[in-house]
Protein backbone atom coordinates (compact mmCIF):
# COMPACT_ATOMS: atom_id res chain seq x y z
CA UNK A 1 0.00 0.00 0.00
CA UNK A 2 1.34 3.64 -0.98
CA UNK A 3 -0.26 7.23 0.35
CA UNK A 4 0.34 9.43 -2.82
CA UNK A 5 0.07 13.15 -2.74
CA UNK A 6 0.50 15.75 -5.56
CA UNK A 7 1.92 18.72 -5.01
CA UNK A 8 1.47 21.89 -7.55
CA UNK A 9 3.12 25.31 -7.93
CA UNK A 10 2.31 27.97 -10.86
CA UNK A 11 4.62 29.89 -9.33
CA UNK A 12 5.79 31.60 -5.84
CA UNK A 13 6.16 29.74 -2.47
CA UNK A 14 2.16 28.60 -2.77
CA UNK A 15 1.10 25.04 -3.27
CA UNK A 16 -1.85 23.52 -3.81
CA UNK A 17 -1.94 19.57 -2.51
CA UNK A 18 -4.17 17.46 -4.25
CA UNK A 19 -4.95 14.45 -1.61
CA UNK A 20 -7.46 11.83 -2.76
CA UNK A 21 -10.65 14.17 -3.58
CA UNK A 22 -9.29 17.34 -1.27
CA UNK A 23 -7.55 19.69 -1.56
CA UNK A 24 -4.97 21.95 0.84
CA UNK A 25 -2.93 24.76 0.48
CA UNK A 26 0.36 25.26 2.18
CA UNK A 27 2.38 28.45 1.15
CA UNK A 28 6.09 28.57 2.68
CA UNK A 29 6.36 32.25 3.26
CA UNK A 30 3.06 31.79 5.70
CA UNK A 31 1.29 34.77 3.74
CA UNK A 32 -1.88 33.38 1.89
CA UNK A 33 -1.75 29.77 3.63
CA UNK A 34 -0.07 27.61 6.95
CA UNK A 35 4.03 27.49 6.47
CA UNK A 36 5.08 24.25 5.79
CA UNK A 37 6.54 24.12 9.61
CA UNK A 38 2.63 25.15 10.74
CA UNK A 39 2.01 22.20 8.55
CA UNK A 40 3.99 19.42 9.79
CA UNK A 41 2.98 20.28 12.96
CA UNK A 42 -0.63 20.32 12.47
CA UNK A 43 -0.14 16.67 10.98
CA UNK A 44 1.66 15.69 13.59
CA UNK A 45 -0.78 16.72 16.41
CA UNK A 46 -3.42 15.37 14.32
CA UNK A 47 -2.09 11.53 14.16
CA UNK A 48 -1.02 11.94 17.55
CA UNK A 49 -4.82 12.93 19.18
CA UNK A 50 -5.73 9.42 17.98
CA UNK A 51 -2.89 7.84 19.02
CA UNK A 52 -3.64 9.67 22.50
CA UNK A 53 -7.34 8.07 22.53
CA UNK A 54 -6.35 4.39 21.94
CA UNK A 55 -3.17 4.84 25.02
CA UNK A 56 -6.36 6.00 26.98
CA UNK A 57 -8.78 2.77 26.21
CA UNK A 58 -5.17 0.63 26.40
CA UNK A 59 -4.16 2.25 29.74
CA UNK A 60 -7.59 1.36 31.63
CA UNK A 61 -8.81 5.17 31.60
CA UNK A 62 -11.06 4.90 28.74
CA UNK A 63 -12.31 7.68 26.70
CA UNK A 64 -10.38 10.73 27.19
CA UNK A 65 -12.83 12.97 26.02
CA UNK A 66 -11.86 16.12 24.05
CA UNK A 67 -8.69 16.58 23.66
CA UNK A 68 -6.90 19.68 22.94
CA UNK A 69 -3.23 19.84 21.51
CA UNK A 70 -0.95 23.33 21.43
CA UNK A 71 2.03 22.26 19.31
CA UNK A 72 5.20 24.51 19.51
CA UNK A 73 7.81 24.19 17.22
CA UNK A 74 10.91 26.43 18.20
CA UNK A 75 13.35 27.30 14.98
CA UNK A 76 16.93 27.88 15.23
CA UNK A 77 18.95 30.68 13.53
CA UNK A 78 18.35 29.32 9.95
CA UNK A 79 14.93 29.05 10.11
CA UNK A 80 14.73 25.35 10.68
CA UNK A 81 12.67 23.59 12.95
CA UNK A 82 14.93 22.93 16.16
CA UNK A 83 12.01 20.66 18.62
CA UNK A 84 8.62 20.16 18.93
CA UNK A 85 6.71 20.66 22.17
CA UNK A 86 3.13 19.53 22.46
CA UNK A 87 0.78 20.68 25.55
CA UNK A 88 -1.94 18.45 25.77
CA UNK A 89 -5.17 18.54 27.72
CA UNK A 90 -7.40 16.19 28.08
CA UNK A 91 -11.41 16.07 29.61
CA UNK A 92 -10.97 12.60 31.60
CA UNK A 93 -9.31 12.37 35.06
CA UNK A 94 -5.82 11.13 34.81
CA UNK A 95 -2.61 10.43 37.10
CA UNK A 96 0.28 11.70 36.55
CA UNK A 97 1.73 7.70 36.25
CA UNK A 98 -0.90 6.79 34.20
CA UNK A 99 -0.41 10.07 32.23
CA UNK A 100 3.22 8.91 31.23
CA UNK A 101 2.05 5.66 30.08
CA UNK A 102 -1.10 7.09 27.51
CA UNK A 103 2.18 8.97 26.17
CA UNK A 104 4.58 6.55 25.47
CA UNK A 105 1.89 4.37 23.71
CA UNK A 106 0.74 6.77 21.86
CA UNK A 107 4.55 7.74 20.69
CA UNK A 108 4.64 4.07 19.83
CA UNK A 109 1.27 4.63 17.48
CA UNK A 110 1.84 7.76 16.05
CA UNK A 111 3.08 7.51 12.40
CA UNK A 112 3.66 11.09 12.14
CA UNK A 113 6.19 10.40 14.88
CA UNK A 114 7.62 7.42 13.69
CA UNK A 115 8.58 9.17 10.13
CA UNK A 116 10.15 11.85 11.74
CA UNK A 117 13.37 9.64 11.46
CA UNK A 118 16.81 11.07 10.05
CA UNK A 119 16.67 7.45 8.55
CA UNK A 120 13.49 8.50 5.84
CA UNK A 121 14.69 10.54 3.18
CA UNK A 122 12.91 10.85 0.13
CA UNK A 123 14.06 9.37 -2.66
CA UNK A 124 13.87 11.90 -5.99
CA UNK A 125 14.03 12.34 -9.76
CA UNK A 126 13.47 15.57 -11.84
CA UNK A 127 12.57 15.65 -15.57
CA UNK A 128 12.89 19.19 -17.10
CA UNK A 129 10.72 20.47 -19.83
CA UNK A 130 7.46 19.09 -18.74
CA UNK A 131 5.15 20.87 -19.03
Amino acid sequence: MAKQVTTVSEEGFSMTNEIRDFESTIDATGEDAPDTLESLLAAYASCYVPALRVGGEQRGVGDLGRVAIESTGELNDDDKLESISFDIRVEAEVDDETAEKILDRAFELCKVHDALKESLHAETTIEGDAF
